[in-house]
């Protein structure tokens, strides 16, 4: 059976390097079988989706959100097998007050836990639009998961 880490770079992707928080706090909490991330933007995509970005950018954009994130739970528990189940997202769009589609650039997010992890990869989750996020990043995710002891 592949872990995670290989289905990532077999979908040609790759797990970055940790982000540094841009304020007083830590990048996952783990309490009991639960890890609450912080949100993590990307270094990447910048602007408001409707104006400066596409939807198809915003998709990219949830994908390189969610690797972030993994980098972040993977930091805390040594390996992304122990993940035994995704519980939900929230994903903060950057974007003008007439786009619509946070749920379409949400799906990058939501498409590849999917491919990652199956039907453990299931979740809920909220798409917002939201006036305006830290470093203009066009996109802010927040996840919680929970994890094998």
């Amino acid at each position: 059976m592949k872990t995670p880490e290989q289905i990532i770079e077999e979908l040609g992707l790759a797990l970055p390097a940790p982000r540094p928080a841009w304020g007083s706090y830590v990048s996952c909490v783990k309490t009991g079988n639960l890890i609450f991330t912080a949100g993590q933007g990307v270094d990447q995509y910048h602007g408001k989706l409707g104006q400066d970005l596409t939807v198809e950018e915003g998709y990219k954009a949830a994908q390189q959100s969610l690797l972030n994130l993994l980098t972040a739970v993977k930091s805390e528990i040594g390996e992304l097998s122990k993940v035994t189940r995704v519980i939900k997202l929230l994903v903060m769009v950057n974007s003008t007050l007439d786009f619509i589609e946070q749920p379409k650039v949400a799906n990058g997010a939501s498409d590849l836990l999917d491919k990652v992890f199956g039907e453990k990869g299931k979740h809920g989750r909220s798409a917002v639009g939201m006036a305006q996020l830290p470093n203009n990043t066009a996109i802010e995710i927040e996840m919680i998961v929970e994890v094998a002891d």
